[in-house]
């Protein structure tokens, strides 16, 4: 079952419509309900609770309304490191200290006085 924290992306009539993140999912009065309160990412924020199957949470396609709904979990895409050719290209590129700056002289303003 999905969990509290997690985040969704509610589809209506098959297309996209908002992610929401789980904030809470407790037990309905119903046997095999449950409440869970959704915490809407938009502008302004929204808070709704539904009233779904542990189905429903985890996917399982259903009608609010007359309209299909699904709730699908969302996952951040894996991060790859560089490439270690990338990363020696990189290496390769980063600019050399010019001789210019190797013969600058420093000069104190407090010895200036």
């Amino acid at each position: 079952m999905s969990k509290e924290g997690e985040l969704v992306l509610v589809h209506v009539e098959d297309t996209p419509a908002f992610f929401a993140r789980i904030e809470c999912i407790s037990p309905d009065v119903k046997v095999d309900w449950y409440q869970v309160t959704l915490l809407v990412l938009q502008v302004p924020l929204v808070e709704v609770t539904w009233i779904l199957k542990e189905d429903y949470i985890n996917g399982v396609s259903f009608t609010m309304g007359g309209k299909r709904v699904v709730l699908e979990p969302v996952e951040a895409p894996p991060r790859e490191p560089p490439a270690d050719e990338d990363r020696k290209s990189r290496r390769d590129t980063k600019k050399k200290p010019s001789p210019e700056k190797d013969t600058a002289k420093v000069i104190s303003l407090f010895e200036r006085k």
